[in-house]
């Protein structure tokens, strides 16, 4: 049986790796050119420890209390030169990709479809043969080649990888390097380069209820892990909240309602900042945000949105003196050309 292994590095760089039952993690990486670091494979250094997010593995026997504690291994500290994955896993590794000799994957792909959904926002999908290949945590990101140019800019997955072809929801930022170039010159067959994965925001095992909190196209790394949600179940309530400036803002919202009839725990709301809007919700996503979402802190919390949003919610989340569980976020900032 051989299994997935995916290997977060400290500078965001994240590598798929594919581990026997009977090999080491450590062994599978440097058999696949990844040194992840260590000083023994004895168990006895403690050198190549990581956290291990998700997953089922064994440990062994092997390993001594100073390399690797009975509370460390209650947290999901592991030692790679002992962990034995029986399932597929992802460890975060507490080195840069660079020091353990790997970097960035690039691949070639071509643009198969480029729609503008709304005045804010432009839907990009690319395929190719390499992308097939490609393999990545829901939630995380890219950096795209803009073509002609050397500049790359940063969008998050918003579909999982199905027979070649990824998925981006890309804000239409006016005088935007990307944003001109998808409205204006961009066309099917046209090659694109894309380098990664990368991000530490990610969907996480589900061990608990999840509030997820999208802005704008903040909203793109939400629906690539509804389709691994909608793929693997949940057995917990899944809320999202889809905040937008203004009516024209709200896209895909046919397809929350079709992740909402898959998911039997899901449901989603979306709200319009503009005081003039005629959608039923108005207002900012914290003023959506019910005590039962929170769930008195036994919640996960994913946000994704400008800086501004993500600085609210977080003095909002406070100001209920409620620590959740777990707060995972990611801001993201338009870039001019």
């Amino acid at each position: 049986m051989t299994y997935q292994i995916a290997l977060n590095f400290e500078d965001g760089v994240t590598r798929f790796i594919d581990a026997s039952a009977d090999e080491t993690v450590a062994d599978a990486a440097y058999r696949q050119g990844i040194n992840i670091p260590l000083d023994c494979r004895d168990g006895a250094c403690g050198t190549c420890k990581c956290f291990a997010e998700s997953g089922r593995y064994d440990l062994g026997e092997e390993y001594i209390e100073d390399a690797l504690s009975d509370d460390e291994v209650a947290q999901g500290y592991v030692l790679t030169c002992q962990m034995r994955a029986e399932s597929d896993c992802v460890v975060r590794v507490p080195a840069a990709s660079d020091v353990c000799k790997t970097e960035q994957a690039s691949f070639e792909a071509a643009i198969s479809d480029v729609r503008v959904l709304s005045e804010s926002t432009i839907a990009l999908s690319i395929k190719g043969e390499a992308l097939a290949k490609l393999s990545f945590l829901p939630g995380q990101y890219v950096n795209l080649t803009v073509p002609g140019s050397d500049q790359t800019r940063a969008y998050s997955f918003s579909s999982l990888q199905k027979n070649g072809e990824v998925r981006f929801l890309i804000r239409n930022v006016p005088g935007g390097l990307m944003s001109n170039f998808l409205t204006g010159l961009a066309k099917a067959g046209d090659s694109m380069n894309l380098m990664g994965p990368l991000g530490s925001f990610y969907l996480r095992e589900i061990k608990r209820p999840l509030l997820l909190l999208a802005g704008g196209t903040g909203l793109a790394p939400f629906t690539a892990m509804l389709e691994k949600i909608a793929e693997q179940g949940s057995g917990h309530p899944l809320h999202l909240i889809y905040g937008v400036t203004n009516d024209s803002d709200l896209v895909e919202m046919q397809r929350l309602q079709d992740f909402a009839a898959r998911i039997p725990n899901f449901t989603f709301s979306a709200c319009v900042a503009n005081p003039q809007s005629g959608y039923p919700k108005k207002g900012y996503v914290t003023q959506h945000i019910a005590p039962k979402h929170l769930n008195d802190g036994d919640v996960d919390v994913y946000l994704c949105g400008p800086p501004p949003m993500v600085e609210a919610v977080s003095q909002y989340i406070r100001e209920q003196g409620i620590a959740p569980a777990n707060f995972y976020y990611e801001k993201f900032a338009a870039s001019a050309a």
